[in-house]
């Protein structure tokens, strides 16, 4: 599965209405543990068809990062059924995202 670009006009349908756990990846273009981090949420997302990956640039949208209270970048958070179960910030492995999901 790809990742999908989300924004305020899609967040709700795409992440809260979503039957699958959604990791949603709290980014900027200048920031450079974010730009580390794209390979590895790709690669991840690529492999878990079961987990539906999205991403967010808080530039764009910055009232969807004021709401889930991101303050440092890059910030994963892990929604199931419409709430936040778990989060990150900073960058980390592939495996710590599986283990932050829950696989």
């Amino acid at each position: 599965m790809k990742v999908i670009e989300v924004n305020k006009d899609n967040f709700e349908k795409e992440v809260l209405k979503s039957d699958k756990k959604v990791l949603v990846d709290f980014n900027a273009e200048w920031c450079g543990p974010c730009k580390m981090l794209k390979p590895i949420i790709e690669e991840f997302a690529e492999s878990n068809d079961n987990v539906k990956v999205v991403s967010i640039n808080i530039d764009d949208a910055d009232e969807l990062a004021e709401k889930y209270s991101v303050f440092s970048i890059p910030c994963l958070v892990v929604i199931e059924k419409g709430k936040e179960v778990k989060r990150n910030v900073g960058l980390i492995s592939k495996d710590d995202i599986e283990s932050l999901i829950g696989e």
